[in-house]
């Protein structure tokens, strides 16, 4: 009985967080600027198709004259899916071997810093723009940031019952333990050799 009771509510505190930490996603969770000129284009890996037809639109419209991929598992394939769009396969660099927020942040430095980049613009999902933004502002200080993510592409009350309602719903603890990690100084810069990344050997 006790059991029953706990595990009751339980599931009241799960079900009236859940709507709340959708409501709460757009303000706390999510950076937006205004689109303006930069030097690069940063599309991290994970909803490659949405995030590259993001990055796409961006590079079309003349935000940047340079993308960079990061992200192992779909750099590839975001960097294709960005030239069936129309994007100068030249234009575009992949770093493939991260696998975190903060390992796309510090794999990617040293090649931003190779490009030359001083102003770059993010691009990634909008629940997941101000982890981001804050792993790459950290990673590459001397870079002035920008985020322009990708947009809800439904409802909230659809979001809920969709794929996208369980990430939400994960982003808010991986921000906190971000922002310990920052606070604590747990980090590191090591950027390993080159190996191939899962979308290569696969």
């Amino acid at each position: 009985m006790w059991l029953f009771a706990g595990l009751s509510l339980a599931a009241a505190c799960l079900g009236s967080a859940f709507p709340l930490a959708l409501l709460l996603a757009n303000p706390l969770l999510t950076i937006r600027d205004p689109i303006a000129k930069v030097d690069v284009i940063v599309v991290l890996g994970g909803d490659g198709p949405s995030r590259a037809a993001r990055a796409a639109g961006l590079w079309l419209m003349g935000v940047a004259p340079k993308v960079l991929v990061s992200g192992d598992g779909d750099c590839y394939w975001i960097r294709e899916a960005m030239i069936d769009r129309g994007v100068d396969r030249k234009s575009i660099t992949v770093e493939c071997q991260s696998g975190t927020t903060w390992e796309n942040a510090v794999f990617s430095s040293p090649i931003l810093k190779q490009m030359h980049a001083r102003t770059a613009v993010l691009v990634t999902s909008w629940y997941h723009s101000r982890r981001a933004m804050a792993s790459f502002e950290m990673a590459s200080q001397d870079i002035h940031w920008m985020s322009v993510p990708v947009e809800p592409r439904e409802p909230l009350r659809k979001i809920a019952f969709g794929p996208d309602g369980i990430q939400i719903l994960k982003e808010y603890p991986k921000t906190v333990w971000y922002s310990i990690r920052r606070v604590l100084g747990l980090k590191t810069d090591r950027v390993p050799a080159p190996f191939p990344s899962r979308e290569a050997r696969a």
